[in-house]
Order: structure tokens, then C-alpha cells, then sequence
């Protein structure tokens, strides 16, 4: 790949996931606003192309994972197109120009038009951050680098339920040769 142009991935930053009592809230996740704002703004001054990578699930529940339907119909229904909940959080509101981009797995690359996306922009190094930790943000990295994506994570914009969870993934995508780093360290490094 030559493309050398960076990309940023928020992954699931919406109130269903983030908002402390919100149906599907990710115990870590309201924590990382703050640093996400901050590699947004980064981004956003370089003008490096911007990805926002959302949930959303039919009400009926037709088009959820399989392990979460039951509880989905069950119990009270998250992430649904229009409601409140769906809205990526208020501090991380996407910028005309920037990309919302709608997956339903787990990783951000599976049935949507992100690798087309990235590939046509030009952009071969990747930095993902965003909710949780042991779904779609492996998922994501591990998609992105068997399509060949220098990718790295940002470590206190990422979250899991625990900061246990945290560690064994991130443990986990180092091995596979991802950096992962706090963002002080990215922006002092390659990312200032």
C-alpha cells in the first residue's frame, strides 16, 4: 500500500454506550471524552480524514448479534436509529466533512464501505480509539491489519468495562505488533 495519509476511527462513541445509566453503558467509556476530544482536535488541525463508526440496531431486532437478542428484545432496546441514545455523544459531534459510518458487527471493516473509503483517501495509517475493548475495537484492529493498515491505538481514549479487560486487550493487540500508547505519547511521537 502507498498511501501514507492518517486516519482517524472513533469507534461507538454514542450515548446508548457512553452516558453513565444508558442501556448498554461501557462502565470506561464516559472517562475517555476528554482524550478523544483532544485526537479529534488533532485530527481535525491536520486535516486528516475523520471516521465516526456507529452501532445501530433495528427496534424489532432484527439485524443484532445473535448472544445479544434475546436481552435486546427482552429488555430495553439500545441504539436505535433516531432515539437519543443512537446520537454520538455531544462532545465528539461530528464536523461537516467528517465520516458517520454505520457498521452492525463488531468490527468497523465488516460489511461496510470503510476499507473502500480509506483506500480512495489515501490513508494507510490508522489510529483507533473509542468503546470497548473486547469486541469492536479488536475486532476493528485486528480487521485492519490483516488488510494491511499500519494501525495504532490510543490507549486512555479506549475503553472497557475494567481496567483488567483493558490490559488483557491491549496485551493482546501488542502482540500482534499494534502500538498502543496514551495519548501524550502519540502526540509527542509521529502524531504531533
Amino acid at each position: 500500500m502507498s498511501a501514507t495519509r492518517r486516519a482517524l476511527i472513533i469507534v461507538d462513541m454514542q450515548n446508548d454506550f457512553v452516558l453513565p445509566g444508558a442501556p448498554a453503558c461501557v462502565a470506561g467509556a464516559a472517562a475517555t471524552v476528554p482524550v478523544i476530544r483532544r485526537l479529534l482536535e488533532a485530527f481535525r488541525s491536520r486535516r486528516d480524514p475523520i471516521f465516526h463508526v456507529v452501532r445501530e440496531y433495528r427496534a424489532d431486532g432484527s439485524d443484532i448479534e445473535l448472544p445479544r437478542l434475546d436481552g435486546f428484545v427482552r429488555g430495553q432496546p439500545y441504539l436505535v436509529p433516531g432515539t437519543p441514545g443512537c446520537a454520538i455523544v455531544a462532545a465528539l459531534t461530528p464536523l461537516p466533512g467528517e465520516y458517520r459510518l454505520v457498521k452492525n458487527r463488531f468490527s468497523a471493516f465488516m460489511l461496510t464501505e470503510l476499507d473502500l473509503m480509506l483506500r480512495r483517501l489515501g490513508a494507510a495509517d490508522l489510529v483507533i480509539c473509542g468503546t470497548q475493548y473486547p469486541n469492536c475495537i479488536r475486532a476493528s484492529i485486528f480487521d485492519a491489519v490483516a488488510l494491511g493498515y499500519r494501525v495504532t491505538n490510543i490507549t486512555d481514549a479506549t475503553s472497557a468495562q475494567t481496567p483488567e479487560i483493558a490490559a488483557a486487550n491491549i496485551h493482546d493487540i501488542m502482540n500482534i505488533g499494534v502500538p498502543c500508547v496514551t495519548l501524550d505519547a502519540y502526540l509527542a511521537g509521529a502524531g504531533g
